[in-house]
């Protein structure tokens, strides 16, 4: 493509992007196909000869666009949201086309003195110890599993970098029954082993008993296990709990233990002073991980990791080849060493457009809609007899189910299950489930970036409806 008609055609792809995110709300927020369908559509082969640019664009649109789940939907109520904003475009575009590979100072110091000035905005925005650094990775499943090979590496003295497992560490890793499934898959990946997380019970908020943790610590300790990490959580995956983190720090610091806080979704609260009392205790963890793609406005993929002592990261990461070496290297950041990949992308520039486009101000202002909107969709699923709510509405998702007196649990679970089927057949509005204490709840999920009442209106209305006709069903 010529530079000519490269600027062609990003004009016109500018003008079908501000359309779609004019529009995107007219879109079912899933597709209405079945398996196959968009792959059947595609060439067995690829092509021999270049296509033109008018062909891609309108495959593109026939092909692709009714295949997608619209995650930047405002009736998108599932999962946790991974919401775009215009400014995070924008500055994606930039990223493309600049095209920098960012592993080291050396390789784009703008790129890598803005990741660390914008993470302390945020650090400071969250009310976390100035004294910890961020660096930003893409997912927090890496961020996490690279905290947990920190930690694993502090307590041998890097031997197990060097040497391998000698199979006499009997490590274990502790966390609530409600823990992400990144926890068990870094355990795998680490070489610990699933059998050895020790999920320590939840109290009726599901948040982990912190006198069960140190009582399964002191229980390890006597049959010859090394407690290694815990991982606490700032607001669950099932339904945003939060661990008592002032006191599960105080059980790690007694028994010199690394502690993980995973605030993935949760974590974009702390930019409001009110939620800040929730990160009481946090100076005495080790890291603490969220995901601005989730909450804040920031194209996915971008994940801030913060550490108590970075150098326990760099340490178990620094792989200094002679080809990489610099004569800068005592005096810069080389984030290539803070993390698992030796390749960065420039995330930090997207996490910069969109803090100085909203400011924290408008970042708040946001954040507080949701909430709201969270509490009177609350509201309305209380005074309804026969729904009910299953977990505290900490922030902004709410657990509830449909219930009736001589109903089996099994029955009921049945029902629930096809009544969010049934909605999110409709393609009007989208919800994901859990279970809590074995029953199946549907999670609504309200901070996509452009919801209003309207639509959380709208989804109420389309619930109401398709909970009497799957009752009709039964």
């Amino acid at each position: 493509m010529e530079k000519e008609e490269f600027r062609k055609r990003a004009h016109e792809l500018v003008d079908w992007m501000a359309d779609y995110l004019i529009q995107k709300e007219n879109y079912p927020v899933t597709p209405q196909i079945q398996p196959r369908a968009i792959f059947d559509q595609i060439p067995d082969s690829a092509p021999e000869k270049g296509e033109s640019f008018d062909a891609i664009l309108e495959d593109f649109k026939e092909i692709i666009v009714p295949g997608m789940t619209h995650w930047q939907h405002p009736a998108f109520f599932g999962y946790f949201p991974a919401n775009n904003s215009e400014p995070s475009i924008l500055a994606e575009m930039l990223m493309s086309t600049l095209g920098a590979q960012c592993m080291s100072w050396l390789t784009s110091p703008a790129a890598t003195e803005l990741e660390e000035r914008v993470c302390d905005w945020i650090r400071d925005a969250k009310g976390i110890d100035k004294t910890w650094k961020g660096c930003i990775h893409d997912t927090a499943s890496t961020a996490t599993l690279s905290a947990l090979l920190a930690a694993r590496e502090k307590a041998t003295n890097y031997q197990i970098n060097e040497n391998g497992f000698q199979g006499n560490e009997k490590f274990r890793v502790y966390s609530s029954s409600h823990v992400h499934s990144s926890i068990d898959k870094a355990l795998k990946i680490a070489g610990i082993g699933l059998n050895n997380l020790v999920r320590i019970p939840v109290d009726e908020n599901f948040s982990m008993i912190s006198e069960e943790l140190e009582k399964a610590i002191l229980e390890d300790l006597e049959n010859g296990f090394h407690p290694l990490c815990v991982v606490s959580a700032l607001g669950t995956t099932s339904s945003t709990a939060v661990d008592p983190i002032d006191k599960i720090s105080q059980i790690t610091q007694k028994y010199k233990i690394w502690h993980h806080i995973d605030a993935a979704f949760a974590g974009t609260a702390l930019i409001l002073p009110e939620f800040q009392e929730l990160i009481k205790g946090h100076e005495l963890a080790d890291s603490y991980v969220f995901n601005p793609h989730k909450w804040m406005f920031t194209n996915f993929d971008c994940t801030i990791m913060y550490l108590k002592e970075p150098r326990y990261l760099v340490n178990t990461f620094s792989m200094t080849p002679e080809y990489l070496k610099t004569k800068l290297d005592e005096e810069v950041n080389n984030y290539r060493d803070w993390g698992i990949p030796l390749g960065r992308r420039f995330r930090a520039l997207k996490l910069w457009f969109v803090v100085r486009s909203y400011g924290l101000q408008g970042l708040r202002e946001k954040l507080r809609i949701h909430l709201l909107l969270a509490q009177k969709a609350k509201s309305w699923i209380k005074d309804e007899d026969k729904l009910e709510i299953l977990a505290p509405v900490n922030f902004n998702t709410i657990c509830f189910r449909y219930f009736s007196e001589g109903l089996s649990l099994e029955k009921e679970n049945q029902i629930n299950e096809a009544w969010m089927n049934q909605v999110n057949a409709t393609g009007e509005a989208f919800f994901s489930h859990t279970k809590l204490n074995g029953k199946y709840v549907i999670r609504w999920v309200i901070g996509q970036t452009d919801v209003t009442e309207k639509h959380i209106q709208k989804a109420w209305s389309l619930l109401l409806e398709q909970l009497q006709q799957t009752l009709s069903k039964q």
